[in-house]
């Protein structure tokens, strides 16, 4: 058989596109979002809740995410095409179809939709609230400057969206967990925001960065995040958890620190820097150590 023909094949085509829906969707970029999720769900268990929990409340979050993500990718995707920093992405390119990307989105509803019916009806009867929104607040920057919040409140759902899958009901310690990722996910995307801030205006996009400044982008982001850091730390006294959380908290607020203090509103380069692309180690750090402060 040849390469074209093998191409053209079943598996061919799975091989190749497969591939491309996971990058469409940025998949790793979940690795962020999955660990609050999971302290979310451990906190509300007080420990294990089980592997039917955990698979399905793992089922959920994909399935959330890739509805947001694909949503994102289809409502941008023509400013994607002439902003640098995405033109190379699937869509742009060709190597995606518009249909293809909607039909992620509806295979991501539908398995969102059983994975909540799995859990428990508070679950099922929030997912369409939930979905509605992560697709929604891909517009927010058509209209807003204030646009990162709404982004910050997409990633922070998971968190209490966990917790209600493991008890029925939405406790204050939820959110204020939910509070913690909005703040910390809402300060990264201002960050991000004036990496495109010659774009926005060319283009009339909307951004905290384009309205007052690079400067003041960059210093409400670090006021957002030492927030989110004394969240934190609150949240470990209000749950009386071990000494273990803080030292997480401590490592994991160190490396925000020091992410925090590589940007310079002269100076966006270290944006390109593996400490951002892989800032989905704080969150791994945060769940690591709340697992052991409370199994320990």
């Amino acid at each position: 058989m040849s390469a074209a023909n093998a191409i053209k094949s079943p598996a061919g085509i799975i091989a190749t596109r497969v591939p491309r829906y996971l990058g469409t969707i940025r998949v790793w970029e979940s690795l962020y979002a999955l660990p609050f999720c999971f302290i979310g769900m451990v906190l509300a268990a007080d420990g294990w809740p089980g592997w039917s929990v955990v698979i399905w409340i793992t089922v959920a979050l994909t399935g959330v995410r890739t509805l947001g993500m694909a949503a994102n990718r289809f409502v941008h995707r023509k400013e994607d095409a002439v902003n640098p920093r995405t033109a190379n992405r699937h869509l742009p390119r060709g190597l995606l179809q518009p249909w293809e990307v909607l039909g992620l989105m509806v295979i991501g509803t539908g398995v969102f939709f059983y994975a909540a019916s799995q859990l428990n009806g508070l679950a099922l009867a929030l997912a369409p609230v939930a979905a509605a929104y992560v697709v929604l607040y891909s517009f927010a920057k058509y209209h807003t400057w204030a646009c990162h919040f709404f982004l910050g409140w997409a990633l922070a759902i998971s968190p209490s969206a966990a917790w209600i899958a493991v008890t029925g009901r939405l406790d204050p310690e939820a959110v204020l967990l939910s509070v913690v990722v909005a703040l910390w996910a809402g300060g990264f995307d201002i960050v991000y925001g004036c990496a495109d801030i010659d774009f926005d205006r060319k283009y009339g996009v909307n951004s905290l960065a384009k309205r007052f400044g690079v400067a003041a982008a960059l210093r409400t982001t670090k006021v957002m995040h030492v927030a989110a850091a004394a969240a934190l730390l609150a949240l470990g006294f209000w749950m009386n958890l071990s000494f273990y959380y803080f030292i997480g908290w401590a490592i994991a607020v160190s490396l925000l620190a020091l992410e925090n203090g590589l940007l310079k509103a002269d100076d966006l380069s270290k944006l390109r820097s593996p400490l951002f692309q892989y800032n989905s180690v704080i969150s791994t750090v945060l769940l690591f150590f709340t697992v052991l402060a409370v199994e320990l």
